[in-house]
């Protein structure tokens, strides 16, 4: 705390002037002379009226606020009502010695407002004091958030990277507003988590109600397997983010593919070295940081089979996926990591492996049968992909030799809006062949609102704007193969020609928002994207 001392010194006479920063003031007979000494600073004169002082000190002295001030007179504080004259604080023009102590309060940093988000999608607004750290934050926390009791024992992130309890808030969220993560351990039995002498590996259940596919309980037990026979997981040379390869027990072939969220494109401990995120976006406009290893699985359980309760690949063959935590020396740690540690464990998506001859990158598109290039774009509209190209789509053959395409990489779906929509197919010669019948019926069994329940019976309360994004491009695809529409037609509505221009269903989505009044409900704002969207496509097919 600064101290400034004001000497007052003796009466000044009317007539007399004072010369202060290049003005002249002249004062009555009840003027009073002071010098404001100020820490780092000259000692300035100054003339106080009958009147304010601490309004006086804060014309004279630029940066002096009068809220953050104190007075001290004679070791005591004096009154805090600014219409006080200065001969109510007791300075007055007889007392030549008077001294008035001026305490400069420390101008402190407003709160920061911390949005805490959960890995099942929970929001929490809070505003923190900038000194305190992450374990302040997780008490409070514990105290005001119905069904958090056990907050201390989680796991808070941010931007990928796993905060102790003793780093400072202040040092973390330098960008005034920031989005922390929660990561919530799942109240485990103890056949579900698998640690060994050197790794740890256990399903993230968000939704301890919700029982794991059979499908998906068989890969995690065979990916246990293999790092209980010593085969470390493989990092992949490909791709942005860190990527491994699980082994079996055999380590004659690969059984899953883990991506950690703190190793995704542009978090801290990203293995490419790509910067990190300023601001917390992803690398595509509509996604953070984080985030990617939810929207894989996301991906996988909004597939859905032809027929809803079908266990295995879904519509579109999107790998099973499932949330896990994982620890294991071969992953990238940068500050280094001495042994097993549940603390020290990433959490992100574990994908079923599937075998392949290559990606669609390796070949031309000519040899794709339309019904798997179908699939594959009625799921990318759907889902909004901010991210197909044909390095994300693998090639394998069937049992029954043909040609099967498997989509893989599903980081970027379920974006917060339509910016950066890309579909490669777009420009493949089986995305202008109309859609079968079977597609068609296929379309017409979606439903947005039966997508967004399951996401939230999975634990991920999907926030409002990949909501609303997920019921907008739903509609559309309804609405384009009711007017018999392809999946190029439909896909070049959502993908924008140059990078400065509105996509058409941004348009839409615009027109939408200045139909309506501010404040108006979202089945209101769907109403009117819906009458947009019509109008829209009935001036495509005249």
């Amino acid at each position: 705390m600064s101290v400034a001392d004001v000497v007052a010194l003796t009466p000044i006479h009317r007539g007399l002037g004072f010369s202060f920063a290049h003005n002249y003031y002249y004062y009555s007979l009840k003027s009073v002379l002071v010098f404001l000494r100020v820490p780092s600073s000259s000692t300035m004169p100054m003339l106080i009226l009958d009147s304010d002082v601490k309004l006086k000190i804060q014309t004279v002295c630029n940066g002096l606020r009068v809220t953050r001030q104190k007075l001290v007179f004679r070791g005591r504080e004096l009154a805090r009502n600014a219409s006080r004259a200065a001969k109510d604080y007791g300075v007055v023009v007889s007392d030549n010695n008077s001294v008035l102590h001026l305490l400069l309060k420390k101008v402190c940093d407003p709160p920061l407002l911390v949005t805490v988000v959960t890995t099942n999608g929970k929001v929490f607004d809070f505003h923190v004091d900038r000194r305190r750290n992450i374990e302040y934050l997780k008490k409070r926390i514990s105290r005001e958030v119905k069904g958090f009791s056990d907050v201390v024992d989680q796991e808070i992130f941010f931007r990928g990277e796993k905060l102790r309890d003793d780093r400072v808030i202040d040092g973390i969220c330098r960008d005034g507003s920031s989005v922390i993560h929660l990561l919530l351990k799942k109240t485990a039995k103890t056949e579900d988590v698998s640690i060994g002498k050197d790794f740890l590996l256990e399903p993230l259940l968000l939704n301890p109600a919700v029982e794991l596919p059979q499908v998906i309980e068989d890969m995690i037990n065979r990916t246990v397997e293999g790092l209980n026979s010593g085969n470390p997981p493989v990092r992949s040379a490909e791709g942005t983010g860190g990527t491994y390869l699980m082994q079996d027990s055999s380590g004659l072939d690969y059984v899953s593919v883990f991506k950690p969220m703190d190793e995704e494109p542009m978090a801290v401990n990203n293995p490419q070295k790509l910067p990190l995120s300023s601001d917390g976006q992803g690398l595509k406009r509509g996604t953070r940081v984080g985030e990617g290893a939810i929207r894989e699985v996301a991906a996988y359980l909004l597939d859905h089979p032809k027929k809803y309760g079908l266990m295995g690949l879904g519509f579109a063959g999107v790998p099973p996926t499932a949330m896990i935590r994982s620890f294991h020396k071969v992953y990238n740690n940068p500050k280094g990591v001495d042994s097993c540690s549940a603390k020290d464990a990433k959490v992100g998506s574990l994908q079923m492996f599937m075998k392949n001859d290559g990606s669609c990158e390796d070949i031309g598109p000519g040899g794709f049968p339309v019904e798997q290039v179908h699939k594959i774009s009625v799921f990318d509209i759907r889902m909004a992909n901010a991210d197909r190209h044909a390095g994300n789509i693998l090639t394998a053959k069937g049992e029954d030799g043909k040609t099967v395409l498997i989509p893989i990489d599903h980081g970027y779906c379920l974006p917060e809006n339509f910016e950066d929509c890309t579909f490669e197919w777009l420009y493949w010669p089986q995305a202008k062949v109309p859609f079968s019948e079977d597609t068609v019926n296929y379309i017409n069994s979606l439903d947005a609102e039966q997508d967004i329940a399951l996401l939230l019976l999975n634990g991920w309360d999907v926030p409002e704007a990949v909501s609303r994004v997920l019921r907008i491009s739903t509609m559309l695809l309804k609405k384009g193969v009711e007017r018999k529409l392809t999946a190029y037609q439909i896909g070049s509505m959502m993908c924008r020609e140059t990078v400065d221009k509105d996509s058409a269903i941004e348009e839409i989505v615009r027109d939408a928002h200045n139909s309506v009044l501010p404040g108006s409900s979202e089945t209101t704002f769907l109403e009117a994207v819906s009458v947009a969207m019509e109008r829209r496509l009935d001036e495509l097919i005249k």
